[in-house]
């Protein structure tokens, strides 16, 4: 797959739908993680979320994350054999808003490329906040061309 640049392909404001079990899934694996944030993929068809895809975080670290490259390769494997596509890109933030930071941003683009190209184009940036680990937050953004947008987060 070659970069597209971003111009190309302008998004609209779309609001996300996540069953409330998926939502409350991240919740819960951003609890079991601590101190590290955790990481994971939702895959789905026509914006429709399908499966919640734990995932590894490589640099175990609460201040970044990464997903483990065995983890990508085997959510991409199963989600191209049912024809899915990355619907989400989710991670938490211990003891930090739920808002894409400047390592989040810069790693959601092709490196090198100039202007910034998406890395998975169209696809949501959920975070789950910890920073109150009795009220947890979580919102959606897209990050597009470098630039985040948050969009509206709805859990049926």
């Amino acid at each position: 797959m070659f970069p597209v640049p971003c111009s190309l392909f302008p998004l609209r404001p779309m609001t996300l739908r996540l069953p409330k079990a998926m939502v409350d899934q991240m919740i819960a694996q951003a609890l079991e993680e601590l101190p590290n944030e955790c990481c994971g993929i939702i895959a789905g068809k026509d914006g429709a979320a399908t499966k919640l895809y734990r995932a590894r975080n490589a640099e175990a670290s609460p201040f970044r994350y990464s997903i483990h490259p065995l983890d990508l390769l085997r959510v991409e494997r199963e989600a191209d054999a049912n024809g899915w596509e990355v619907l989400v890109i989710y991670h938490s933030h211990v003891a930090s808003d739920a808002y894409p930071s400047p390592t989040d941003i810069r790693l959601s683009q092709w490196q090198g490329t100039d202007p910034p190209t998406d890395l998975y184009p169209g696809a949501y940036y959920v975070l789950v906040s910890l920073k109150d680990r009795d009220n947890p937050v979580v919102r959606a953004f897209r990050i597009h061309g470098g630039e985040v947008t948050e969009e509206p987060l709805v859990a049926t």
